[in-house]
Formats: C-alpha cells, sequence, structure tokens
C-alpha cells in the first residue's frame, strides 16, 4: 500500500479517568464494546489491524465487503468492530468470530455480520491528518459519506448523560478526547469513563503465582456466585496483587486448601451448565491447574460488566475491595448483580434518547 500512514500503526489509546470533566476541551464519544481496528484501504486493497497490530481480515468478510461499496479509495480510518444482536452490542458473538476454521467463520458472518463503527481519520488520499487536532480530524471524518459514525459531544452534561443512558444499549462508558492533541500512535493521551460496580463473591479457589513454587504467592482467587438453585459458578478471577501481600495471602490461605472432596466444582459434585475453572476453551488448548478451597470465606471485588448470558461471568479480571467476614457464603448470588435499562443501540447512532422496554 502507497498511504501517506502505513501499516501497521499502533493506535492512540486511554487512561481511566474517575469522572467526567465540567471544564471544557475535550470530546467525547460513547466506548464502543468491541475490537479496536485500524482499517487501510488503497484501492482494491483493504487491511482491517487489531489492537495488537495483527491483520483481522478472515475473520470480517462481510466487514471487507461492506468497506469496499463505503469507503473512498485511499484512506485510513480508526475505530471498532462490533456485533449487534436485539438492539444491543454482543460481545460474545464477536469474540466466536476468532475462529481457525474459514466455514465457521464465513457461517458465523451471515448469522451475527459484524459492522465498523468509525471514530477517527488518520490519512484521505496523500494527505496525512496524524497531525491535526482532534477537532480537526473529526470534522474531516464527519466529511466522509456512507460510514457508521460514532457520535460525539463537546458537552460534559451530554456526555454524563450517554454514560448513564447507553449502557443499556451495551457500550462500555465514554471516551474523553483532548480537542487539541495530534493523534499519538501508541500513547495513553485519551481518558476512559467507564462503569464500575461491586459485588460479593465466594472465594472457592486459588492459583498459585507463575513466579515462585506452589505455596509460596497467590496469583490469584477463583470467585463464584451462587444461582437461583443454589449452584455456585465460576465468574471469574482477581489477580491485581502486589508481591508481598501475594506472599501473604498464601499463608493467611493456607488453612482453607481443601482435598477436594465434597466441593462444588469438582467430581460428582459438577452440575450440567455450571461453570467451573480451569476447563478448555478456544482460547486455551489444556486445562489450568488451580487449588481449591473451602467454601467459607467472602471478599468484595469491583468489575465493569459481565457476558455469557445466565449463568454470567466478570468480563475481565474483577479488583479486590475488602474481605466480608460479615457476610455468609451462601447469600452471595447472581441477584447482585446490575443490569442496566434497556436502550435502543440504533438510536445511539441516531443520538437520540429513546428508552426501549
Amino acid at each position: 500500500m502507497a498511504l501517506p500512514v502505513q501499516a501497521p500503526i499502533k493506535p492512540m489509546l486511554a487512561k481511566p479517568a474517575k469522572a467526567i470533566p465540567d471544564s471544557g476541551g475535550l470530546l467525547f464519544e460513547p466506548k464502543w464494546d468491541g475490537f479496536r481496528c485500524l482499517v487501510f484501504r488503497d484501492g482494491d486493497e483493504i487491511t482491517l489491524q487489531s489492537r495488537a497490530e495483527k491483520p483481522l481480515n478472515r475473520y470480517f468478510p462481510e466487514v471487507l465487503a461492506a468497506l469496499r461499496e463505503t469507503l473512498p479509495d485511499r484512506v485510513v480510518l480508526d475505530g471498532e468492530l462490533v456485533v449487534a444482536r436485539g438492539g444491543k452490542l454482543d460481545f460474545d458473538a464477536l469474540t466466536e468470530r476468532i475462529h481457525p476454521a474459514d466455514s465457521r467463520v464465513q457461517l458465523l458472518a451471515e448469522q451475527s455480520p459484524a459492522q465498523f463503527v468509525a471514530f477517527d481519520v488518520l490519512a484521505l488520499g496523500d494527505e496525512s491528518f496524524v497531525d491535526e487536532p482532534t477537532s480537526s480530524r473529526r470534522a474531516r471524518l464527519e466529511a466522509l459519506p456512507g460510514l457508521a459514525l460514532t457520535p460525539a459531544t463537546t458537552d460534559p452534561e451530554t456526555a454524563r448523560h450517554w454514560f448513564e443512558l447507553f449502557e443499556g444499549a451495551g457500550l462500555d462508558g465514554v471516551i474523553g478526547k483532548p480537542l487539541d492533541e495530534p493523534y499519538s500512535p501508541g500513547k495513553r493521551v485519551l481518558f476512559k469513563y467507564k462503569h464500575s460496580r461491586t459485588a460479593d463473591c465466594v472465594l472457592a479457589g486459588l492459583r498459585w503465582h507463575v513466579d515462585g513454587e506452589p505455596g509460596e504467592a497467590v496469583g490469584s482467587f477463583l470467585l463464584g456466585l451462587y444461582d437461583e438453585s443454589g449452584l455456585l459458578h465460576h465468574v471469574g478471577v482477581v489477580g491485581s496483587f502486589p508481591v508481598a501481600r501475594r506472599r501473604e495471602l498464601a499463608a493467611e490461605l493456607a488453612p482453607l486448601i481443601s482435598d477436594g472432596a465434597g466441593h462444588p466444582w469438582l467430581g460428582d459434585a459438577v452440575r450440567e451448565g455450571q461453570r467451573i475453572p480451569g476447563g478448555i476453551t478456544r482460547w486455551r488448548s489444556k486445562e489450568q491447574p488451580w487449588v481449591p478451597l473451602r467454601v467459607e470465606r467472602v471478599v468484595e471485588v469491583s468489575y465493569e460488566h459481565t457476558e455469557g448470558g445466565y449463568p454470567s461471568r466478570f468480563r475481565h479480571t474483577a479488583q479486590f475491595a475488602r474481605w466480608r467476614p460479615d457476610r455468609e457464603p451462601s447469600s452471595c448470588g447472581y441477584d447482585q448483580l446490575d443490569e442496566p435499562a434497556r436502550y435502543d443501540l440504533a438510536a445511539v447512532f441516531r443520538g437520540e434518547v429513546v428508552r426501549t422496554r
């Protein structure tokens, strides 16, 4: 490709921020819950590049076909690949597209087509816009016809409204872009305002840290929640501890280590449809070892989103908040998890405030 911005290029990134500020100087956009994707087109040749600078073309043939119909002949865009089902983003359906079998990819492309949502333009024709400020790049992006374009506003109150409202359409929060900043590949110059919640979970197992012998340092907690029938499901992990704290936890939790007899995630206790840790998945070709603990402790964690329907799981690694010695493990149920009010995804593109049932 003979473009003024060449692939691969690291996308501009965001750093966490606590609250949407009152002061101006930022362009706010919904934070799409999908795969980051840069698009490079030079004539008939199109490259879809992931955040990790890997090609995505083979997994999204329908996106390539759509972009060939709508994009200018020579252009570089930054955006997100998303899948929508029932008026809401479906991250699970998106992850299913990363599959080694071409026949499976083609089938899913028909059943749950993805689309590209554009939120930045880096080049057009022979011009590079990388050194131009966000405000200028946004104006150039809006001048391109035929794109699914992310909404944007400079009004903090509107951004706060979006933060609350658009979650019901499966969006992940709000991004703030400094209006006077150029495009800075690989640098965290943007701000992300994400949803965060807490839940009390059962501590039902652990994994030892990879840098050490078993029993020396805790790598992660294995978390559980009970469904309505009293079945304990594995919902995620907590794994961010300082080195010294990992060793302290190894000693603190040693008395809880079990031989596995009667553990709800082992042997005859496991039921059909139950989420349990360590299994083989399309992301992992062999089982992950873990250490069962007596189901006695409750830990409060913060989390952002859940996925996988019911019973669901935490999408990302949860964060340790505190121990809850005042809670019984049996009280840790799925009824704690918030479900945002449903919102029409199409209305996000239109900038409308329409709530659906």
